[in-house]
């Protein structure tokens, strides 16, 4: 009989391997990624956990060598979505009604397995499909893949404690029951980690999910479906249906049984998805939760006292690591005139030391941007930028596709602080500086605000005090992971929260109790233990 009054403690966060030369973690990883290289898989859709196979297919490749075919996949049509949903409602009572505790212990099974077993798969695959370098690979494939498992369950053992008081001769409790209806996960490629906890979270809470994979992440995001398989997790709880998102989308949105949307992505897409829930509010049987974290225009502020060793560090590091294709990256800086000189000439120095290529070399701390699109999205930028008597590219700035999508660290200088690369979105890796006057610091503050429709990642650099504090209030709301002295990126779960609010989504912070409450529908329940057997009170009593 389980009826033990459990409580999953605060975790460590999970320790980062060093892959350095001689270590067993590097030999093993170099294995794997030569197995993994020497093969092409078959990705099948995975719907009520059997495989679907559809027939309609496409190739992975590797960004860094987009002739080399890791794997072909099949996409789903409007009939496998479909399945995926009743697959989902099929299965959702069934792990609801499942004890929180055993939910919880399916979901650490996982990051142990990826702690252990499937640690150099993981990051293999993250490494081979997404471009990453092996430290890249490592802080998110496994390490905060992990982190939000394990610290999850701890935030749900909080959740589920949290009760109402009572009064005497009442019994006042609350039930977190998971939504009435599914979960649909949309997860991007440039995060494993966050492709496993949109499902992981509202699973972990009792919702059951219908997963669509970013196409340039399906790779390692398969290899996560079968751990999750292998770790327990019930057929039909998560549904891996990578295809056309306006397909998926179509049939997902039009389903009476849509509980919520748990997302990662584009603003515009976004945006587009709330419009849709909206005009088809009606056709729901609830209002369904809608979760996202999208865009960003993060950005790195100086004061004049700041040390232009910290500086230029946060914008080489905050910038240009995983070539930019982090929410999080910076790639607008405002720095004042008097440390400029010495902040640029050691950004040139340090980039100028990066050594570009292939993920498989580890020597290389550069490597290419995601697929076509991107690459060809962010030469056009930088291509405005050369184009223009506003801006200038003055580090960086060439590209080459002939064998892999690599773009140069790229930093452009402009004059107007409103030039089209310091307000879009380019996710990759450019940054663009604007060089204002010292004594214009409390103006340019109020410019950065205003400049962006985002409020994801900032980073404020001042030694006195005074203006780090000034700094931080003008800023309160232009970032919702706010840095004083260090780089807007490598947010830790259970350390830094995730998430922004403006055009950068919901603010629900990923890594904390706030995301998983989103998953929970509660009920109040209360008991009279001696009820009332009339229905007199004593005011109506005569004197």
């Amino acid at each position: 009989m389980n009826n033990a009054i459990f409580s999953f403690p605060i975790p460590q966060n999970e320790p980062i391997k060093s892959y350095a030369p001689g270590t067993p973690e590097r030999a093993e990883l170099q294995a794997k990624l030569a197995e993994l290289k020497s093969q092409t898989i078959e990705i099948p859709l995975i719907i009520g956990g059997k495989e679907v196979r559809t027939g309609d297919t496409a190739t992975v490749t590797m960004p860094t060598d987009h002739g080399h075919v890791l794997a072909t996949y099949h996409k789903a049509g409007a009939k496998e979505t479909q399945m995926a949903i009743d697959a989902a409602m099929e299965a959702r009572e069934e792990w609801a009604n499942m004890p929180w505790v055993e939910r919880a212990s399916i979901t650490l099974k996982i990051a142990e397995l990826l702690a252990t077993k499937y640690r150099s798969l993981i990051n293999a695959a993250t490494m081979l499909g997404q471009g990453k370098s092996p430290f890249q690979a490592e802080i998110d494939a496994a390490c905060e893949t992990i982190d939000f498992l394990r610290f999850n369950a701890a935030y749900a053992s909080q959740i589920y404690a949290d009760q109402p008081a009572s009064s005497p001769g009442v019994i006042n409790r609350m039930e977190y029951r998971p939504l009435e209806g599914f979960v649909f996960a949309l997860s991007p490629f440039n995060f494993t980690a966050i492709a496993s906890n949109l499902n992981m979270s509202p699973v972990l809470m009792g919702n059951t999910t219908v997963w669509k994979p970013a196409t340039t992440s399906i790779f390692s995001n398969y290899i996560l479906m079968q751990i999750f398989k292998e770790a327990g997790v019930p057929d039909g709880v998560v549904n891996f249906v990578p295809g056309k998102g306006s397909t998926i989308g179509k049939v997902i949105f039009d389903s009476a049984d849509l509980g919520g949307i748990h997302f990662t992505g584009s603003t515009n897409t976004f945006q587009q998805f709330w419009k849709i829930i909206g005009n088809n509010i009606t056709k729901y049987k609830s209002y369904p939760r809608i979760v996202g974290e999208t865009g960003g225009k993060d950005f790195i502020f100086a004061h004049s006292s700041a040390d232009p060793d910290i500086v230029s560090t946060g914008i080489v590091r905050g910038s240009f690591e995983y070539q930019g294709q982090k929410c999080s990256a910076s790639s607008r800086a405002y720095i004042p005139e008097s440390i400029w000189p010495e902040v640029f000439k050691q950004v040139k120095e340090e980039v100028a030391e990066f050594s570009t290529g292939d993920v498989t070399d580890f020597g290389n701390f550069f490597n290419a941007v995601i697929d076509k699109a991107a690459f060809d999205s962010i030469t056009n930028y930088i291509q405005m930028a050369k184009d223009s008597d506003k801006a200038e590219v003055v580090i960086g700035g060439g590209s080459d596709e002939s064998k892999g999508y690599f773009i140069e660290p790229t930093v452009i200088k402009v004059t107007d602080p409103h030039f089209v690369t310091m307000e879009e979105e380019i996710f990759g890796p450019v940054v663009t500086i604007y060089v204002y006057e010292d004594d214009k610091y409390t103006e340019t503050l109020d410019l950065c605000d205003k400049t962006s429709p985002y409020a994801l990642t900032g980073a404020i650099f001042a030694q006195d005090r005074k203006y780090l504090n000034q700094g931080y209030d003008a800023l309160q709301n232009a970032a919702g992971n706010f840095y004083l002295n260090d780089k807007p990126t490598g947010a830790v779960v259970g350390q830094q929260p995730f998430g922004g609010a403006r055009g950068s989504g919901t603010n629900d912070k990923a890594g904390s109790y706030l995301n998983l409450i989103r998953w929970v529908n509660a009920r109040t329940i209360k008991e009279t233990l001696v009820a009332a057997t009339n229905y007199r009170y004593p005011f109506l009593d005569k004197e």
